[in-house]
């Protein structure tokens, strides 16, 4: 949606993809084994797949002593297990160099997270009100918000 043909072409799928527990996601992400500072994903939009490039910032290398909370499944992380991925906006904006970022999970495993299948190295989330379910709706909620962002051809 937001890159090249010659790009999308280039991609490399995760390992394992063909052992994905898809039950698990609520969204396909993974950051590229050939090219670590490229990540994608891929979500259902109403009837759609949407799957969308991302890059990580360039920034300052993020410390290990502090912690992240992640924008999209709000789970609580060492500094370096959160990233700031940059995805370029679609169509013009994004030929002009217009983006768009969010702080995430650095694995993009979000779904897992918050399913309790996979544990960040601060290995616990927070205690919350919210039904596991209730906490599935946010993380797609997000995302989604991020989406609108990406795909807003303004």
């Amino acid at each position: 949606m937001n890159c090249s043909k010659g790009e999308a072409r280039r991609l490399t799928l995760p390992a394992g993809f063909a052992e994905t527990p898809w039950s698990d996601l609520d969204f396909l992400g993974w950051r590229d084994p050939k090219a670590p500072d490229r990540g994608y994903v891929v979500a259902e939009r109403g009837e759609d797949l949407v799957g969308i490039a991302l890059r990580a910032s360039t920034g300052a290398r993020r410390s290990m002593l502090k912690s992240s909370i992640c924008s999209v499944c709000v789970t609580p992380q060492a500094g370096s297990g959160i990233a700031l991925l940059v995805a370029p906006r679609a169509g013009e904006a994004g030929r002009q160099g217009n983006s768009v970022g969010l702080y995430v999970c650095a694995d993009l495993a979000c779904s897992l997270y918050v399913r309790g299948k996979k544990t960040s190295a601060l290995a616990r989330r927070f205690d919350e009100s919210l039904t596991p379910e209730e906490q599935n709706d946010r993380t797609v909620r997000n995302l989604n918000g991020f989406l609108d962002q990406v795909l807003a051809r303004a």
